[in-house]
Order: C-alpha cells, then sequence, then structure tokens
C-alpha cells in the first residue's frame, strides 16, 4: 500500500510559472469565442443586411440566416476530428499553430470579398482551423496542468471564450451604426489580432511532455516537464512524475495499440472500456449544446429585436456577454472545491428551472415590456448558471477522462461531436424560432425545449459522469475502473504505477528509462534553451 504522501509527491508544487504557461495556452478560447460571437452582432446590422440580403428588400432569407451561421460549426466538426491523428502524429502545440494558419486564411477569404458564398467558404475555413484549435488545446492544458488546479486552469479556456464572445459584442455594437462596410468588416478582420497572438505566444511554450512520451523521447519530455512544473532537470519531483507517466503509458501500451476503431471497443456499460468513455465524452459535449447557449450568443441580438427591443437590442446583447464573462471565474474556485459532477449536476437543474420560467413568462405575457425584461433578467441568470458549471465543466472531464493511448482520438472525438451538435443546433434555431413561409415559429416557447433538455443534462450528469477531481490523469484512468460514476467522489489511489512495474520486474521500467533520460543525456544546447 502506498501512502498518502507518496502519492502527493507524484506532482511538484504548483508555481507561478505553470499558471501562466495554462492561462496562456487558454488563450485559444478568445479566437474561438469572437468567432463564435460576432455573427450575432453582424446579421443584425443594416449594412450587413444591405451587403449581403436581396437588393430589393434589404434582407436575407432564414434558410441563408442558417447557412451562415451553421457553416462555421460544419467546419470545426470536421477539423476537431481531423486533429486526433494529427496530435499525435506531429504534436500538440504545432497543431494549435497550424489551425491558426488555417484560421487566418478563412479571415481573409471572409474580410476581403462581399458575397454570400465568400462568406460561406471563409467561415467554413475558419471554422477549419477552430476546430483544430480547440480539440487539441484542451488535451494540451489538460497535459501540462498540475493536478490539484487542473480543473481551474482548464476553466480558463472557457473564461476566454467568454472574453472572445463579450469583445466580438462590444466591437459590434460599436460599429453598427456605421454607414459603410466597415460596420460588419471591423468585426471579422480584427480577428487577425487573436490568431496572431496566440501563434507568437505558442512559439514560446513547450510541447505536452505526455506527446514526448508516447513518441518514446524522454530526454525532450523530462526538459517539457521541467519547464512547465518550474524545477530543474534534477528535481526528484520531475523524475519522479515522469516514472509515473512512463510506466502508466508502458502499461497500457502493453495491452495494444488502439486504432480509430478500438475507441468503441469494451461496451457503454463496461466500467472502464474505451467505449465507455468515449460515450461520456462525446454525450457531454453534446449535452453542453443541448442547454441552448448557443441559441442565445448566435442568435440574441436579432431574438432580442423581435421581442421589441429594437436598437436596444445590441447593447443588451452585450450585456448578456458580459454576464457571461464575470460568471464564469466562479468556476474556478468551485470547480476544485465542489468537484465536477455536483456543479454539473445542480447546473443543469438551475439552468432548466430559469429557462421554463422564461417560457412560461414571455407565453402568457407576450406583448408586455415589463415581460420582456424580466426574460432579459432570467436570461441573464441561465448565462450565470452556464458559464459557472456546464460551461467549463464539460471541457474539464473530456481532458481527464482518457488515457493516453486514446487521449487525442478521445478529445477529438468528443469536441467534434461538441461542433456537430452546435452546427444542427444553428441550422434549425431559426426555422425553430421564426418559422418558414406559411407557418410561424414557436418564438419564446423554444425555451421549453432548452428547459427539458437541461433537466435531462442533470440526470445524465448523476448516471454517468466521474468524480476526477484530486487525480492525476493516469488515476483517473484506474478510479473509472475500479467504482460507478456515483462512487466515484470518495475513491482514493492505492497504487504507483512505477513503483509496481518495478516490483514486478520490468526490465524497461518506467524508473530506470527516467534515469537514462537524467539531465546528462540531455545536449547541452538543449538544456541551455530551457
Amino acid at each position: 500500500m502506498t501512502s498518502a504522501m507518496e502519492f502527493e509527491r507524484v506532482e511538484a508544487p504548483v508555481t507561478v510559472k505553470a499558471y501562466l504557461m495554462c492561462a496562456f495556452s487558454a488563450f485559444a478560447g478568445i479566437m474561438f469565442g469572437y468567432d463564435t460571437g460576432y455573427i450575432s452582432s453582424v446579421l443584425a446590422m443594416d449594412q450587413f443586411k444591405k451587403a449581403y440580403g436581396d437588393p430589393l428588400t434589404g434582407t436575407y432569407t432564414v434558410s441563408q440566416k442558417s447557412l451562415i451561421v451553421a457553416i462555421l460549426s460544419c467546419g470545426t466538426f470536421f477539423g476537431a476530428l481531423l486533429s486526433g491523428a494529427l496530435a499525435d502524429w506531429f504534436g500538440r502545440r504545432t497543431m494549435i499553430i497550424v489551425g491558426c494558419f488555417i484560421f487566418i486564411a478563412g479571415v481573409i477569404v471572409q474580410t476581403t470579398t462581399i458575397s454570400i458564398s465568400a462568406l460561406v467558404v471563409g467561415r467554413l475555413i475558419a471554422g477549419l482551423g477552430v476546430g483544430f484549435v480547440t480539440a487539441v488545446n484542451i488535451m494540451y492544458m489538460s497535459e501540462i496542468a498540475p493536478k490539484n488546479v487542473r480543473g481551474s486552469l482548464v476553466s480558463c479556456y472557457q473564461f476566454a471564450v467568454t472574453i472572445g464572445i463579450m469583445l466580438a459584442s462590444c466591437v459590434g455594437y460599436a460599429t453598427s451604426r456605421r454607414e459603410d462596410t466597415g460596420a460588419f468588416r471591423i468585426p471579422i478582420a480584427i480577428q487577425f489580432l487573436w490568431a496572431t497572438v496566440l501563434i507568437s505566444g505558442l512559439s514560446l511554450l513547450p510541447e505536452s511532455p505526455r506527446y514526448y512520451v508516447k513518441k518514446g523521447q524522454l530526454a525532450n519530455a523530462m526538459k517539457a516537464l521541467a519547464r512547465v512544473r518550474g524545477q530543474s532537470y534534477e528535481s526528484e519531483y520531475i523524475l519522479h512524475e515522469l516514472a509515473e507517466i512512463q510506466a502508466n503509458y508502458e502499461y497500457e501500451q502493453s495491452l495494444g495499440e488502439v486504432t480509430w476503431l478500438g475507441c468503441f471497443s469494451g461496451g457503454i456499460l463496461n466500467s472502464n472500456s474505451n467505449a465507455r468513455k468515449i460515450f461520456i465524452g462525446v454525450a457531454l459535449q453534446a449535452m453542453q449544446q443541448a442547454t441552448g447557449i448557443n441559441f442565445i450568443f448566435y442568435y440574441n441580438t436579432t431574438f432580442f429585436q423581435q421581442v421589441g427591443l429594437g436598437k436596444r437590442a445590441f447593447l443588451v446583447a452585450m450585456i448578456t456577454t458580459i454576464v457571461n464573462v464575470v460568471s464564469t471565474p466562479v468556476s474556478f474556485y468551485t470547480i476544485e472545491r465542489f468537484g465536477r459532477r455536483r456543479l454539473l449536476i445542480y447546473g443543469g437543474i438551475a439552468m432548466s428551472i430559469c429557462e421554463m420560467t422564461i417560457a412560461v413568462v414571455g407565453t402568457v405575457l407576450p406583448h408586455s415590456t415589463a415581460a420582456n425584461y424580466s426574460m432579459i433578467t432570467l436570461v441573464c441568470v441561465y448565462i450565470f448558471f452556464f458559464a459557472s458549471t456546464w460551461g467549463p465543466v464539460a471541457w474539464v472531464v473530456i481532458g481527464e477522462i482518457f488515457q493516453l493511448p486514446i487521449r487525442s482520438k478521445g478529445v477529438a472525438l468528443s469536441t467534434s461531436s461538441n461542433w456537430f451538435w452546435n452546427c444542427i443546433i444553428a441550422v434549425i434555431i431559426p426555422y425553430m424560432v421564426e418559422g418558414t413561409s406559411g407557418t410561424s415559429g414557436l418564438g419564446v416557447k423554444v425555451f421549453y425545449i432548452w428547459g427539458a433538455l437541461c433537466f435531462a443534462c442533470a440526470i445524465f450528469a448523476y448516471l454517468v459522469v466521474p468524480e476526477t477531481k484530486g487525480l492525476t490523469l493516469e488515476q483517473v484512468d484506474r478510479m473509472m475502473e475500479d467504482v460507478s460514476a456515483r462512487r466515484s467522489a470518495g475513491w482514493l489511489p492505492r497504487e504507483n504505477w512505477a513503483r509496481d512495474l518495478g516490483d514486478m520486474g520490468h526490465s524497461t521500467s518506467a524508473t530506470t528509462s527516467a534515469s537514462r533520460a537524467s539531465p546528462e543525456s540531455i545536449p547541452m544546447e538543449t538544456k541551455a534553451f530551457s
């Protein structure tokens, strides 16, 4: 039996350097959030309607609106799916940078040519880049973050997303009254800045140590691990953690290489099967979209115009994004204090209550000014609960539940699920809310659907999602093998992979491997670079 103290020594103490590295990698969320958020304001601009709509009526059709919004998610779906294999071949950091360049190409197309087809193609290309960035960045952050603050640091990604959405809304509000194409071109072009900053910063950060372990490059793994932990190469913490990562990976590899088809092996009822983990990740991301949050941030401006707010809709939309930003940091504390499961369960229930109430108020008092402001208030309360629970926690969990041999594939499949349902929802929302020619839409009654789905999200979290708080990524795998989701919060680690494999007499034990990757085996130019 391994002592609790021994487990605490698996990782080095958390340093300011570790916080800063993870926080900067979370900057990818600003790019993602801004790209998601700017379209809401742009669609409601008079200049945009004149440039892209019918020359006679100055409007665009419901189908055009649906296509413009949804095509981004279509691109991100394929980008996220492709990123799984590419991140294993070329590295996590490298693929994030590649995604940024693809994103820039898409922004160029959107900015330089004014036509529906160019806008759609540009958003498709940009979406492909965003798919690369979102899927790989979550995996990268999870692999470099210290276990005791991993949830909080990965939550920074969602916080950055909310900042991006808010910035998009602020820029849209500032340019909405312009009388030229700058009204919509400026919000689109500003995206260059986010991608450029991310590329510049990532060039200074190390690759994931777990990627190097997977590639058998232990000297590089030690170098990267020392940098992200803020320790010297000689540190006992670095040797111990590297040995633990390597030993667990050797054990998993002894079970055989995992193919894409192998990700679905074992059945979803098997406690620690690949299929169960894929199901949790894919379903969790689908559930996040089912909360209805992207109805708010894709169509909030046009929706608020429909309920009678007119030009004030831009201001109200901006206020909702500010609420989103200030609410997300609440999760930095609660996710480590109360755990992942509780936030998902109680967050789902709270969102359900808010959305059901919005639907009732809007249905009973459809033309009341007081009712409209009540709905706006309830939307802000709903956003608070999403931003502090399901928004960050869904991303944190998918970064934690997959073991190293399938982590890139698992995160890619989970993220692609997010974008698949994001795309489906973006396509159908205009038809659901506004209807088509000859049919009336649901209007505010659509919140009945979101409220019911949020309650289903809470049930799903209670039955299926395990508690991963305070565990290393390697310990999460063993926890899921030992206990059900409902008993996971009380599970305690009882094994040390490096020690146990050494006790079994493995000639290629991780401890020996880590020793061979000692600082003396690292070239002098590599030491100097650190």
